[in-house]
């Protein structure tokens, strides 16, 4: 008994230490885990929900199956994750993943600010509409680093109740002083042609200038070009009167899966022909599949890119259009 009591290897504290630090090591491969399966997500841009995350479910969504994979391939994370992880410390609910999430994001901020120096820096300013039909405000930090190169950083997207020009000045600084950064280091301004954004008077450039006078606003020289010739061209009936009836064909070929999938078989079946009689070539990168999307009047080079897709596909569209006045219904 004596001897026993001796002993502290055996005693109660020492069991209780071991288990505790074997709980704590269990736990750091856990959340490693689950932060390096947040990192790659978040790297590729993809979604981390499934709509069925049950265990009966084949397919969880990108977290749950990617970090199933990864313990697959490591068994010193297998055994501690998933199903073998303590049933209220697995480390995969919605909200860890939110927490991982919002670290990363911290940390990035902090590497960019860290980047940035405390030198000048101009802002990218632009807002549009979310799915929920909320206003966003996104804002971006072009700057110079320390090897001479121009670097443009995403900084942050917040949510402003409207658009005015005070409204976006407000939220602009409130996300510059949230990251340590002063309006008077801004040294550029850039946005689009939006009247609440260039106004003379009371627009978004004008607002920062009259605080920060050497804010200087330089409106995209290809976004003020492809205005210009997009307003010139539907001056000329000719050419405005082209642009509609590519519009109204683009709509037509483009509006349902079926047609799209009918202008896919076409243009396969004629490269095909084309190979055999020898007029194409095949190598790496020739031949591609062409789509038709619409023309936006504020993307550079869209309009060029449209019709000539719409040139190459001319005989398939043409051969869609013949099948639906054919098989179609009798609307005008």
């Amino acid at each position: 008994m004596m001897l026993d009591l001796k002993n502290q290897g055996q005693s109660i504290i020492t069991s209780f230490d071991k288990q505790s630090e074997k709980a704590k090591s269990e736990y750091r491969v856990r959340l490693n885990a689950s932060i390096d399966v947040a990192r790659y997500l978040l790297k590729e841009g993809m979604p981390f929900r499934g709509h069925d995350e049950s265990e009966t479910s084949t397919r969880r969504g990108n977290f749950l199956d990617l970090l199933k994979w990864y313990a697959d391939k490591k068994e010193d994370v297998k055994n501690v994750v998933l199903e073998n992880a303590p049933k209220n410390d697995i480390m995969i609910c919605p909200s860890v993943q939110k927490d991982i999430v919002r670290s990363c994001a911290k940390e990035t901020l902090k590497a960019i600010i860290k980047d940035l120096n405390g030198d000048y820096f101009g802002i990218l300013v632009d807002e549009s509409k979310d799915v929920s039909h909320k206003e966003q405000m996104v804002l971006v930090l072009r700057y110079v680093n320390k090897e001479g190169k121009v670097i443009e950083r995403f900084l942050s997207i917040v949510h402003v109740k409207d658009t005015s020009a005070k409204s976006l000045k407000e939220a602009i600084c409130y996300l510059l002083l949230e990251h340590s950064l002063s309006k008077s280091q801004i040294r550029g301004q850039g946005y689009d042609g939006a009247s609440n954004m260039q106004g003379e008077i009371n627009g978004l450039k004008t607002l920062i200038m009259n605080d920060t006078p050497s804010a200087y606003c330089i409106h995209c020289f290809a976004h003020q070009l492809q205005l210009t010739l997009v307003a010139v061209a539907k001056k000329h009936y000719e050419a405005e009167q082209f642009f509609d009836i590519l519009a109204n064909v683009l709509n037509i070929v483009g509006g349902s899966f079926k047609r799209r999938e009918m202008l896919r078989d076409d243009q396969a079946e004629k490269l095909e022909e084309l190979l055999m009689l020898g007029e194409v070539h095949t190598g790496s990168g020739l031949n591609q599949e062409l789509g038709l999307q619409r023309a936006g009047d504020t993307r550079w080079g869209s309009h060029f890119k449209t019709v000539r897709n719409f040139i190459s596909l001319f005989s398939s569209i043409v051969h869609v259009l013949g099948i639906l006045a054919i098989e179609g219904s009798n609307y005008s």
